[in-house]
């Protein structure tokens, strides 16, 4: 949301989306709605090839619970590459503070499975930095963030986090998977 509201100051015409895996929480949907209101924008909704059910249907049901990295992969990084393709660049808010898979991230390279310029131009932000911009500009954040959630996916594979763990831990929990694969090489 901070990298949104940097961005808008600076063009308002810019491109905007969420992937919609149709697996996400109500909160997310209302803050897309609430985003779509405060800037006067549309964002586009980029969903997946196949419904939830055409993918219990072809891949078994809870695909999420046997192998999320394939669902991560239907549902998000297959979608996210179609949706790329005439772009020349993306946006992205990742942050090196957010783990050590992302410890290393550039603020430009080239994203060999888009095959697009992606740049992260809060790489270098901590997590201090983007409460502290939400807080001074009023930035919309998605309501789960203040019940125990500060990283937010998909209902089935998104849990609160207990006191002392990594922000990270919450997310495809009984895994040690961390990445849905957007955000690696």
């Amino acid at each position: 949301m901070v990298l949104l509201d940097l961005a808008l100051r600076v063009e308002s015409r810019l491109n905007v989306f969420v992937i919609d895996t149709e697996l996400l929480f109500p909160e997310t949907h209302t803050l897309i709605e609430r985003v779509e209101e405060r800037y006067g924008i549309t964002v586009d909704r980029v969903r997946p090839a196949l419904s939830v059910d055409a993918q219990n249907a072809a891949y078994g049901d809870a695909l999420w619970q046997r192998d999320p990295d394939a669902c991560c992969d239907l549902r998000k990084v297959e979608p996210l590459r179609d949706y790329l393709r005439g772009f020349d660049a993306w946006l992205t808010a990742v942050r090196r503070d957010q783990g050590t898979t992302r410890a290393e991230i550039p603020v430009r390279a080239w994203d060999e499975t888009a095959q697009i310029l992606k740049v992260a131009p809060l790489a270098d932000w901590t997590e201090a930095d983007v409460w502290n911009y939400v807080q001074s500009h009023d930035v919309p954040v998605n309501t789960l963030h203040f019940d125990g959630y500060p990283s937010i996916g998909c209902v089935h594979c998104t849990r609160r986090v207990a006191p002392g763990e990594h922000a990270r831990a919450g997310r495809w929990p009984g895994f040690e998977k961390t990445e849905c694969g957007i955000h690696v090489a």
